[in-house]
């Protein structure tokens, strides 16, 4: 019962993936944007095997809540990654993930800006808040 988390943003996708409710969050890579059919097909490539059964789709709302074109965009390609891929979406405020990735990269000595490993540690934290909004609910 694995669960990923992706990143959806205009040039990159970064995705992590837990291998259950109860374990830990890791990044598992990134990938480039190219089409829908192309980026669908190389999300299902990646966790092929992997046993996933959830997808957590970061949403980019606004500071104040709502939702601008950005979350839409995110929430229909949730929709469509989920119905190609024939599994559950959720969705996960992604609010200021991407200034925590680099802040954590910083922190561990390496990697300060390359963006490839900030949209994979981004997917990595927005998996880590809907993990730990499923353990504090229960």
């Amino acid at each position: 019962m694995a669960i990923l988390a992706i990143d959806s943003g205009l040039r990159r996708i970064g995705l992590a993936i837990a291998d259950s409710t109860d374990s830990p969050a890791y990044p598992l890579g990134t990938l480039k944007r190219s089409s829908l059919r192309i980026d669908l097909k190389q999300i299902a490539a990646w966790i092929d095997g992997r046993g996933v059964t959830q997808l957590i789709v970061g949403l980019p709302v606004n500071m104040d809540g709502s939702e601008g074109p950005s979350a839409r965009a995110a929430r229909s390609f949730g929709a469509q990654l989920g119905e190609y891929l024939q599994l559950k979406v959720e969705y996960c405020d992604e609010r200021l993930t991407s200034f925590e990735a680099r802040e954590r990269l910083t922190r561990e000595g390496g990697l300060r800006r390359r963006k490839a490993a900030i949209d994979a540690v981004a997917a990595t934290i927005i998996l880590e808040e809907w993990l730990a909004a499923r353990r504090n609910s229960s």
